[in-house]
């Protein structure tokens, strides 16, 4: 059995009390906003990077089980901010597309994101600290 060192468990621990901080700063920001929830916007920025794709690599970039995505992009669709069409050459697949009202939403989402991020890394932590971070989490994910 591997028993990993003390001070990497420690450093475990804190990336993930860090990560769960940063989502419950967006989650609080977006709520404040009266905006949807983050959930919509990690899949509406997905599909403005990546354009048009299958629930099958949205699941697989966003860590998203099938089913929960499957409702999320129902409530999505049904919200106006995603169009899900037939995959030409394979009848049972779906294509998720953005809508224009999807785009404008994902882009209403940015500022309370932006201030979460502002709250949680730009203001705890200079610019050689951010660096350093960005390099050190690249090369953990």
């Amino acid at each position: 059995m591997i028993k990993p060192a003390a001070i990497t468990v420690l450093a475990w621990d804190r990336l993930l009390t860090a990560g769960r901080e940063a989502t419950r700063a967006v989650r609080r920001e977006l709520r404040r906003a009266g905006l949807p929830p983050l959930e919509w916007y990690d899949v509406l920025l997905e599909v403005e990077r990546r354009g048009p794709c299958r629930p099958r690599d949205l699941q697989r970039w966003l860590g998203i089980e099938q089913y929960n995505l499957s409702r999320l992009l129902t409530r999505m669709e049904r919200a106006g901010l995603v169009h899900t069409m037939t995959c030409p050459g394979d009848a049972r697949g779906q294509i998720v597309q953005l809508s224009d009202a999807g785009r404008a939403a994902r882009q209403a989402m940015w500022p309370a994101y932006a201030t979460a991020i502002h709250g949680t890394l730009e203001q705890r932590l200079d610019d050689a600290e951010r660096i350093a971070l960005a390099g050190l989490l690249a090369r953990v994910a």
